[in-house]
């Protein structure tokens, strides 16, 4: 499983280094990861996943689970080749699973897929605009204190 985010976040070592051992030792035998490209096109996010030859009705399935994108699917594969007058057939096959933290205020009907020359095409829409009812608060106070310049106070001066 990998997951991304659709939002900016501090970078932590420790957190991107866990994440990246689990999915190196957790990926079964014959499982695949597909490429993805996460960005922004306006207020939304855009995730393309690379999924070459794959019958997308069939065999991939786009859901939002509580704040998760995820994208799950199964590649098979197979090839036959007659070669001096025997049969050469090459299977592939596995199943993959991408995950894709959305923002809180993102529900399932803001998502939309389409697919296209072996790209999957996910738009969350409105990932990145605020969340409605956000409003930014003005900050008020003082003017700032000002610097002795070594010459004296006011009420030296006096």
């Amino acid at each position: 499983m990998s997951t991304l985010s659709l939002w900016s976040r501090p970078f932590a070592f420790d957190r991107e280094f866990d994440s990246l051992v689990r999915r190196a030792f957790s990926q079964a035998p014959g499982g695949f990861t597909p490429a993805a490209d996460v960005t922004r096109d306006g207020d939304d996010a855009l995730v393309r996943l690379e999924l070459p030859g794959l019958d997308v009705q069939k065999d991939v399935e786009v859901s939002v689970d509580g704040d998760r994108l995820v994208v799950r699917g199964e590649r098979r594969d197979e090839h036959d080749e007659d070669r001096d007058g025997r049969t050469v057939r090459e299977v592939r096959y596995g199943s993959f699973r991408r995950t894709f933290t959305l923002p809180a205020h993102v529900g399932a009907d803001a998502v939309t897929a389409s697919y296209d020359a072996g790209v999957l095409t996910v738009r969350v829409a409105g990932a990145h605009a605020d969340a409605p009812g956000a409003r930014r608060i003005p900050v008020t106070g003082s003017a700032p204190a000002a610097v002795e310049s070594g010459e004296g106070t006011a009420s030296e001066a006096a």
